[in-house]
Order: C-alpha cells, then structure tokens, then sequence
C-alpha cells in the first residue's frame, strides 16, 4: 500500500550516512535547461499544467493520466528536505488518482532511491538520455525505402493509434488537434509521418517552443521495427522538414542502441536521467488529513461604547 505523508506524520528523516557530504554536482549542459522547458510546454500544449517546488517541477496532465504527461522533473534534493517535498509532490498526484515517474540525474543519489523504494517505486531498466543538436541540414543519406512527410489533418486519427489504443485515444488526439490548430503564439506542434509502400510505419509529434525544437512520441509499428523507419523518420525531420537553422532540436532516447543511432545522426547526449515508477498494481492510498478538530469561531466582541452595535470577528 502506498502512502503520502501529510502534517508531519509518517515523513522521512535523512540517516546518518545520508547527511554525509555529498560529491561535486557535475556541471549543467548549457542547452538543458531549454531542453527541459520545451519538455515541459509540450505536456502544457496538450491541456497540461507544470508548477515548481524546491526540489523538482511537477509536470501534469489530469486528461491524459499515462506518464508520459505525468511526471516529476529533473529531481534535485538535499537529504535535509526529502520530506516536504514528497509530502507535497506526492499528494498532488495520489489525490488525483495519478501515478508518476520520479526523474532523477543518473546515478541518482542513494538516499533518493531509498526514499522512493519506500513508497514503492522502482527505477526503470534502462536511463533515458536527452539528446541535443543545432544541426538542422545534413547530407542526404542513402535511400532506406521510407518517405517520410509532415501528417495531413485527416491522417490526425493514424497519428493517435500510433500513441494509444485505450480509452485515453478520444483525449489524445482531441488534445492534438487543439494544439496543431490553436497554438499559443510561441509554439507550434507538427505530426510526421514515415511511410513503407504507401502504408504508415511510424510516427512521431514536433513541437516548438520559442527557439527549441522538440521530436516526441516516436513510434514504430511492431511488424515494421528493427528496419530502420524511426531513424529514417527523424533524419527526414532534421533534413527536409524543419527549417534549415541553428535552432535546438531534442529528444529522449531511452535504450543505449538508439542513442547510438541518433548519435550518428549528429545529437549530443546532454544528460542521462533514471525514471522511478509505481508498479501498475500499487495502490494509491492517502492517510487522513488529521485528528478531527472543533470550531474556531470567537466569541461575539462587545459593542465599543456609543455604537450601538455588536461585530463578530
């Protein structure tokens, strides 16, 4: 059973070895902070909302409750403020019935892991890395056999199959086509498509927020993997669809083989994060939020002389 601390109850005090001084934090990429924004205003321009708290941003999507919109991101924390901020990162999600990924720099620091072991989180197989380039022209590859193409209005519902086949389909491209036809002024959201025989084979959404590019939810169908499509997809993307800049362009890679792929395509690790997740099983339970109280209302104050009448504060 999961729990949330709330009002000082159950919170976790930092061991001994965890107050230990804690190594050199190794110096910040200077593309990652725009990275990670434009992250961030891509779960906004699908109906989300991210808010601050010391320690990490909490990214939300209440409409689309998977966590690729539900995440808390970039953790950094002090093992003397573990506390407060679980409490509150943690409440924010359980009371809405949503269960998020924990994104903490890989390796992540001990302390946090134990912390988020507690509650029933566990580290995902492999750490995800944010991929970065300025490169937006490069030389034609060989042919691979893929066409690849910005996606038509009537060829939205394709996109969303490609992201989800549950009951959150309706939602998804709902949310899409809000934001393809009615982006807010600093951004724009592109589907791409990449085509084998006239058939779609994969997927994927550009997103500009400002000066950042971002490439998202690349995905292949499962008969077409293996061959090549998604690198083919987001080649076409850096050559032919986007504009010919030195705008930034980003994504995540979450296997080593295809960061080596994009690697090769002239992106730039710029840093490596480790998700921690709930197990699809855990349940979300919060505690009561405390001993019942009586009211407070003050007694009734007094006419002051000469008024004639009483107040009630």
């Amino acid at each position: 059973m999961i729990q949330s601390p709330r009002n000082g109850r159950d919170t976790l005090k930092p061991s001994e070895d965890s107050a230990a001084p804690t190594a050199p934090v190794p110096r910040r990429h200077p593309d990652l902070d725009a990275a990670l924004r434009e992250e961030r205003e891509f779960v906004l321009a699908l109906g989300g909302y991210a808010f601050e708290i010391p320690g990490g941003t909490l990214v939300t999507n209440e409409k689309l409750p998977g966590t690729r919109f539900n995440f808390v991101q970039d953790v950094r924390l002090s093992p003397e403020r573990i506390a407060g901020f679980f409490e509150r990162a943690l409440d924010h999600y359980f009371q809405r019935a949503l269960r998020p990924t924990f994104e903490l720099p890989d390796p992540a620091p001990e302390f946090l892991v134990g912390v988020l072991e507690r509650y029933g989180f566990h580290p995902q197989a492999e750490p995800s890395s944010v991929l970065a380039t300025h490169r937006a022209a490069l030389p034609s590859p060989p042919p691979t056999g893929f066409s690849c193409r910005p996606a038509r209005p009537e060829e939205l519902d394709t996109v969303s199959d490609f992201w989800t086949h549950t009951e959150d389909r309706a939602e998804v491209r709902r949310s899409l086509e809000v934001g393809i036809e009615h982006p807010n002024p600093p951004e724009s959201i592109l589907p791409v498509l990449a085509f084998d025989a006239g058939r779609p084979v994969t997927a994927a959404i550009l997103h500009r927020f400002e000066e950042t590019w971002g490439i998202h939810a690349v995905a292949t169908q499962p008969k077409a993997r293996g061959r090549g499509a998604a690198t083919a997809l987001v080649a076409a993307t850096l050559r032919e669809i986007l504009p010919a800049s030195r705008q930034l362009i980003c994504l995540r890679a979450g296997h080593p083989r295809i960061r080596r792929r994009l690697e090769s395509l002239g992106f730039e690790e710029i840093a490596r994060y480790r998700a921690f997740e709930l197990a699809p099983n855990a349940e979300l339970h919060l505690p009561p939020l405390g001993p019942p109280m009586g009211p407070r209302w003050r007694p009734p104050r007094r006419a002051s002389p000469g008024s004639g009448t009483e107040t009630v504060r």
